[in-house]
């Protein structure tokens, strides 16, 4: 019905101005009582009643109608009820803004039924002004009660009179002409009221009303009696419950009739409905447990560990997963279906429970999947950082061994004190031997400051054995300053007796000098020799391979650098061999001989050749990985993943050609099965070998495994369609020619009006949702929350209940059965034990609240 637009203004007091013109004000004298404290107090008593009495269904009432709707709270709410509309959700503080914004809400929803408010502000109300508020709540009478009321093309206030007047009319001494003159309500003079008594007779029926119509108590008699003019918008509220009180129902059978009809459409959807819900829940569990395990991201300390659980996860992805994807598909399909299923049979669209809608499950499973993604990379990482680990674990026992190894007995040498009672060449030769000491304490201090940066690593790579890491590099630490505090002292102390000896061999001084870099040199190659490395490409071997050939290149500078140190020994024994000097077969400099320096040598030279066939090794199994790379986007781009994913299917053509085109799809993607197990298997090589990266393309297995499965959901999708359709056709194709052809007579004419429905553009082509649209305008089913309620109504002879003898003695058991067991019980005074409430079931029926 056209909503009315009613244009209010409010002064001093209040007028309400319709475009129908029926509250135009009659008489002069009627301006003077505007501001009558009656007036006032018989709306104020009025509006509160009517108020509470739809209050009361939410479970709240007021007591004081312009100080409880101040904060805006109650007015949504009452505005809800009688509405049967959600407002915007209202804002909880106790601020004066809080409460004109929740009251601005409930004047912008008046405002959108039609009705103009002029001069009535949020302000207003908030404040407690006594006359905006009474206008407020006569504006929503008049909207909600009034307005709509129709009798014999009259509407409103004229309608509300005119049925006054028709349900009073067999009464004796009844005239109703108006809402406000002397009013009383229909009695019968000669049953129940009496003639002298207007205030027993009003109490009388404002006591049955009450008990029996449910409309509570408005007025008190002696507000009507007791005024010259009662007021008329309180006279027409308590008026118009009445009215709304003794609507008309149908026949008892026909509301049989269709009850038993909607139940058994009922009963079939809710028991699809029953399934989705199952399976929604299982798969909904089945992501709830599987998300934990997969947010886990306690690391092992072992890589045997974290190899398992990177095997682990490889069982995720190829057993448990895949059945699930299935079930997620399956569930959107029969979600689809059940929806058509219900537009069909004029049903509300199914709403299935918190949390379980299509789009819940998507969102559920879009947080699995990248969970998922975020385990796979983080187990990734960790298998490299447990890599770097290992190798830095490795190299750190090393360099602490070579260390720990020199430094073994140097505290003890440079804590003697020999010279105190050596000679003056051996006071010389002792100078020199801890000169090329300094030299070569010196050339280490490069391979502590190596370890301690190695441990400072692990610590920041939190390696597992990290405390035992710590405590060794701390003793080396420890023992280098005592080494360099030791080494000081002793050279102190030597230079204080250096002025007593002037002699010195300078032979053995410059070979200790020479030896002991070389020596050091030659330490550092053989570590550098076997020091391990770890590649991921081609390229970092190369570079590894182009630094070892630029060591080899200064191969033959070291060479001469150690024949010229052995010179300086060979010069050593000519000038003994010469002289006929003894010697006694120890550098006083150095503890290094020209066979240490010749044996180190062999050893460099052997392990250079040992490094050489380990790059080369490491080369062979990059380019091996190269391979695996090249091969695997090959297929990705031979096999064409992507190919699949342009797979989809237009709803054109004949239906034999539609579905001849979805085998030819389907048989694709059964074709392309064995590219994917041969990706797989490439895959499984790939993460075998450890191989993080491809550039060779941007596709993953888990890309390709995606694409297929949408490009099957689709394909499975328009194929059920398609069956139904073509089922629709079948089934419907009697219906359409008897529509066409209704008695045999003018069935050209008719048939022609239909194809102008179903083929506007005459294309000579039905389409499948021109065929839907069709059967749907030509079936749909017009019974409504409110038939079904006034059917109801008649079976339970008027009352707001229902028995259970009732209902099995009009209904079929089965639906008898389902109403018994669906409907809550009824709460209300005297009502008999077992009374069941059929005005809520039914609003439940077609998803709306309660009427």
């Amino acid at each position: 019905m056209t909503a009315v637009e009613t244009q209010i203004t409010y002064t001093n007091s209040y007028t309400i101005q319709h475009e129908d013109a029926y509250m135009t004000q009659e008489e002069d004298w009627d301006r003077d009582l505007l501001l009558d404290p009656a007036w006032e107090k018989q709306q104020r008593k009025t509006f509160t009643a009517w108020c509470n009495s739809h209050l009361r269904k939410a479970g709240t009432q007021i007591e004081n109608i312009e100080e409880d709707f101040r904060n805006g709270l109650k007015l949504m709410l009452l505005l809800e009820v009688i509405s049967g509309e959600r407002l915007p959700k209202p804002d909880k503080g106790k601020m004066r803004f809080h409460k004109i914004a929740n009251v601005n809400k409930a004047l912008d929803f008046i405002c959108s039924k039609g009705v103009k408010l002029v001069s009535i502000g949020a302000e207003e109300i908030v404040d407690g002004n006594v006359k905006m508020t009474l206008g407020m709540i006569w504006t929503i009478i008049l909207r909600f009660a009034i307005q709509d009321i129709s009798v014999e093309e009259t509407s409103a206030k004229e309608g509300l009179l005119l049925w006054c007047q028709r349900k009073t009319a067999p009464y004796r001494n009844v005239n109703v002409q108006n809402f406000h003159i002397r009013w009383s309500f229909v009695c019968d003079t000669d049953c129940v009221f009496l003639q002298d008594d207007p205030i027993g007779n009003l109490n009388t029926a404002f006591e049955v009303a009450e008990k029996y119509l449910d409309i509570p108590k408005m007025l008190d008699a002696e507000d009507i009696v007791n005024t010259p003019k009662p007021d008329e918008k309180a006279i027409m509220t308590y008026v118009s419950c009445f009215y709304h009180a003794f609507a008309g129902a149908e026949q008892a059978e026909t509301a049989a009739n269709r009850i038993c009809k909607v139940l058994a459409v009922n009963q079939e959807n809710e028991k699809l409905m029953e399934e989705y819900e199952k399976l929604a829940s299982e798969l909904l569990e089945w992501i709830r447990r599987t998300i934990p395990w997969l947010e886990n991201r306690v690391a092992e300390q072992t890589m045997r560990a974290m190899q398992q659980k990177l095997e682990d996860f490889r069982d995720y992805r190829r057993v448990h997963k895949p059945p699930r994807v299935q079930e997620k598909c399956q569930l959107e399909i029969n979600f689809n279906t059940l929806q058509t299923k219900l537009r069909l049979s004029n049903r509300p669209a199914f709403m299935p429970s918190e949390g379980k809608m299509v789009s819940d499950i998507a969102n559920a499973w879009k947080g699995l999947e990248q969970v998922e993604k975020g385990y796979e990379e983080w187990l990734l990482t960790e298998i490299r950082r447990l890599e770097r680990l290992d190798h830095l674990a490795e190299k750190f026992k090393q360099k602490c061994a070579m260390h720990e190894a020199w430094t073994t007995g140097k505290e003890d040498l440079l804590s003697q004190k020999d010279y105190e009672s050596a000679s003056l060449m051996e006071i010389r030769a002792l100078m020199r031997k801890h000169e090329a000491f300094e030299s070569d304490l010196a050339a280490h201090q490069d391979r502590v400051e190596q370890i301690a940066a190695i441990a400072q690593e692990l610590n920041e790579l939190d390696y597992h054995d990290a405390a035992t890491v710590n405590t060794r590099c701390q003793g080396i630490c420890d023992q280098w300053d005592n080494l360099g505090t030791l080494t000081q002292k002793r050279r102190d102390s030597l230079e204080r007796v250096e002025k007593l000896w002037e002699t010195i061999d300078q032979l053995y001084l410059e070979f200790a000098k020479r030896a002991a870099p070389f020596n050091n040199w030659m330490d550092g190659a053989m570590e550098d020799l076997q020091d391990m490395f770890i590649v991921h490409s081609i390229e970092e071997i190369q570079s590894l391979i182009t630094a070892h050939d630029q060591f080899k290149a200064t191969l033959p500078e070291a060479d001469k650098e150690r024949m010229a140190t052995l010179g300086i020994h060979n010069e050593i024994l000519k000038i003994a061999q010469t002289y006929g000097i003894k010697l006694s077969g120890i550098n006083p400099y150095t503890n290094l001989s020209s066979q240490d320096i010749s044996t180190k040598w062999d050893t460099v030279k052997h392990f250079v050749p040992l490094r050489d066939q380990m790059l080369q090794e490491e080369v062979a199994r990059q380019q091996a990985n190269e391979r695996l790379r090249r091969q695997f986007a090959a297929q990705v781009r031979d096999g064409g993943a992507w190919e699949i994913s342009h797979v989809s299917v237009d709803i054109a053509g004949s239906l034999e050609e539609q579905m001849n085109s979805l085998k030819q799809y389907e048989q694709n993607i059964i074709n392309y099965k064995s590219n994917i197990d041969k990706l797989e298997g490439d895959h499984q090589l790939i993460q075998e070998s450890l191989i993080f990266d491809n550039k060779h393309t941007n596709y993953t297995m888990e890309v390709c495994m995606q694409t297929a499965a949408r490009s099957a959901d689709g394909l499975s999708s328009h194929s059920s369609l398609l069956k139904v359709y073509a089922t629709s056709v079948l089934i419907s194709s009697h219906s359409l020619s008897t529509a066409a052809h209704p008695c045999g007579l003018g069935g050209e004419v008719e048939f022609a009006r239909i194809m102008t429905l179903v083929d506007p553009n005459n294309t000579g082509v039905v389409t499948f949702q021109a065929f839907i649209d069709f059967m749907t305008r030509e079936t749909a089913e017009t019974d409504t929350a409110e038939q079904v309620m006034a059917s109801f109504k008649i079976l339970a002879s008027d009352k707001n209940y229902i028995t259970v003898e009732e209902l099995r003695r009009e209904l079929p058991p089965e639906q008898a059965e389902y109403c018994i067991t669906r409907m809550t019980r009824y709460v209300g005074p005297d009502c008999p034990s077992g009374a069941l409430d059929y005005i809520s079931f039914s609003s439940a029926l077609y998803g709306e609240s309660d009427l």
